[in-house]
């Protein structure tokens, strides 16, 4: 095999890699889009039974369970949880929106 086949199969293979991660963003896209429709829902039932829209006890304990998942998992549970604070995040300003 020569370094010229070889490259271009690492680059195929790079080529095929990436469509899988591209896919796999597509996914978490919709991922989150589905859960920013669900906070959505989740602040209209809030405010219809009178409760505050925030809940730290609530939001502390989904942060956990994601690190939780993520060490079941083999990831760095630090990140995932950064990612998860991000996400309610936007959870919270999608519920404080539709007042």
């Amino acid at each position: 095999m020569t370094d010229t086949t070889s490259t271009g199969d690492a680059m195929a293979e790079l080529t095929q890699i990436r469509e899988e991660i591209e896919r796999i963003d597509r996914a978490l896209i919709g991922l989150i889009a589905e859960r920013v429709t669900l906070a959505r829902r989740v602040g209209a039932v809030k405010r219809a039974a009178g409760l505050p829209t925030l809940d730290p006890p609530r939001e502390a304990a989904v942060v956990r369970r994601a690190g939780a998942l993520a060490r079941d998992a083999g990831l760095d549970d630090e990140d995932v949880r950064y990612i998860f604070w991000h996400l309610i995040g936007l959870s919270r300003r999608i519920q404080m929106e539709e007042k």
